[in-house]
């Protein structure tokens, strides 16, 4: 991806597939497609697409891992719409609720989104979308009985390919994303083309990806640090190899038999590798790039990673999905980050360009450097609202000046953080999981942080549960680790913090429960830990 990124998402490929027809594009399955042929495919369902439903709105790819996923984003984004990602590992209630608000006209899906249909996925919808089944040679059955428009796999190769290209304005969404909420319903996050480019400008200046690049896939579609692994592979005329579950499980043989260039997880990927002792010095030599985000990465892990991919460039990125993707970084240096890391964790760095952070009190104020409160961000990827929630928007941002003048529109992250001197920003943990303990303010992520310096500690997650019949709130902690020895933690504890501080009990188990964006699952956790599933360990 040279010079400028034209204002929309898929412009770089584009560029790519011009500049580049023959170079691969994507592995996947044992096959490589090349850009003239990803480009080929995805402008022939984009004409399929435009067949059954006109020129859509919004269109639904539903589906994981397969070809259909990734030349199906390109196929909608060539319509000129809004892609809504959807997962084949969602309960098919939870894809009908977004099918239903994201008001989604044609649905793509792969075998495995078939077999969803046939499951009663378009039942009780009041606007039933067309399907376009790529994989699949006839319709389903069980469809509901309106009328349904379907194009299966005979109809689809017979569709002469698109010819023109949409060009979306700047301002229209490029993806439709839906993240948990505090209401128990997922909220819409539409982002913009005018959104991620700023995101693809800014990264193309930063990382200086060539065509030479082997990019890893590790996140989903419906996770949106994937659109950084599709379009900055795409843009930089790179290929893109997704892992699939078991490569997961065994990271770092893939990156060698791959000669992966590139690399972006989240950090429990790498923690759970160091924990298994896999991180072995110089393991990692294909390596140019090591990228890590959505989570907080310990520093000793990103020691580990560095010395195992030691010609790697390692950073830490940061970024809500409001914020687009990623809007803050830090880059690692093995004879300073150390230092600076906060309670164990890697600093989440300085704003992007085109991007400004601020920490502010609950009203609005600014803190000092040093202070602690919550992040506050404004900039050209911060998105304008969530999707007909305009409650849920007004009280997302902060109508704030927190450097004099005209008062500035700041998106309320929840995250907590302090501001160095040198202007790097720590993580400290979430605005929502701090906890009052006898009257005691106690950000849980502290706790963990200490817990991760015990001897024989590989995890750990520190969780508020009722401790009595009255509803009082304790600290639970949930460890794993090989041959960890309880009492000698809690000693260790109690000499660096306050009782007040301090987990009441302590429950140990070989595996964290991970969520659909590969984090922990701290809702499983908490559920098993007040059923008493997880017994506490007798101290």
């Amino acid at each position: 991806m040279q010079g400028s990124v034209p204002p929309f998402l898929h412009a770089g490929f584009h560029s790519s597939a011009r500049r580049h027809p023959d170079r691969p594009a994507l592995t996947l399955d044992g096959r490589t497609w090349t850009y003239a042929e990803l480009d080929h495919l995805a402008r022939r369902w984009a004409a399929a697409l435009t067949a059954v439903r006109g020129r859509p709105r919004r269109v639904a790819v539903l589906g994981h891992r397969s070809i259909v996923t990734y030349a199906g984003f390109l196929a909608a984004l060539y319509t000129g719409a809004t892609v809504v990602p959807l997962h084949t590992k969602y309960p098919a209630a939870r894809n009908r609720d977004i099918l239903c608000r994201a008001r989604a006209e044609v649905l793509l899906a792969d075998r495995g989104g078939a077999a969803q249909l046939r499951r009663g996925l378009l039942d009780g919808l009041g606007e039933v979308p067309a399907v376009v089944l790529p994989e699949t040679d006839e319709a389903p059955a069980g469809l509901p009985d309106r009328g349904v428009r379907v194009l299966a796999r005979g109809d689809v190769a017979a569709t002469e390919p698109l010819t023109g290209r949409e060009f979306p304005d700047p301002g229209d969404s490029a993806y439709l994303l839906f993240t948990s909420g505090s209401t128990g319903r997922p909220k819409g996050v539409p982002v913009s083309h005018a959104n991620v480019s700023a995101f693809l400008r800014v990264n193309t200046e930063r990382y200086g990806f060539t065509a030479d690049d082997r990019f890893t896939n590790t996140f989903d579609q419906t996770f949106d640090l994937s659109v950084f692994d599709l379009f900055m592979a795409w843009g930089s005329g790179g290929c893109l190899v997704p892992l699939d579950n078991a490569d997961l499980m065994a990271p770092l043989d893939f990156v060698r038999d791959h000669a992966v260039t590139v690399w972006f997880s989240v950090p429990s990927v790498a923690v759970l590798q160091h924990r298994r002792g896999r991180l072995k010095p110089g393991s990692l030599p294909s390596l140019r790039w090591s990228l890590f985000c959505g989570e907080a990465l310990p520093a000793t892990v990103a020691e580990a990673w560095q010395e195992a991919a030691p010609g790697s460039v390692l950073e830490n990125l940061y970024g809500p999905t409001e914020a687009t993707i990623a809007c803050m970084a830090h880059r690692w240096d093995p004879r300073s980050s150390p230092e600076r890391a906060v309670n164990g964790i890697v600093p989440i760095g300085t704003p992007y360009p085109g991007m400004a952070a601020a920490v502010l009190a609950e009203d609005g104020r600014p803190v000092a450097d040093g202070e602690v409160g919550e992040l506050c961000l404004s900039g050209a990827q911060v998105f304008d609202g969530y999707l007909d929630a305009p409650g849920q928007t007004e009280s997302a941002f902060h109508t704030a000046a927190p450097y004099g003048g005209a008062p500035g529109r700041w998106y309320r992250t929840g995250d907590l953080v302090r501001r160095a001197a040198d202007g790097e920003y720590g993580y400290l943990g979430r605005l929502d999981t701090q906890v009052k303990i006898l009257g005691h303010r106690v950000e849980t992520g502290e706790v963990e942080a200490h817990l991760l310096r015990q001897r024989g500690v590989a995890e750990a997650v520190v969780l508020p549960v009722p401790g009595d019949e009255d509803g009082v709130t304790v600290l639970a902690a949930v460890l794993s680790g090989d041959g960890l020895d309880i009492p000698a933690v809690d000693d260790g504890l109690r000499d660096s913090l306050p009782p007040y501080m301090i987990p009441l009990t302590y429950h140990t188990l070989d595996t964290f429960p991970l969520n659909s964006n590969g984090k922990v699952d701290r809702n499983a956790l908490r559920a098993r830990v007040t059923s008493g599933e997880l017994a506490p360990f007798p101290l």
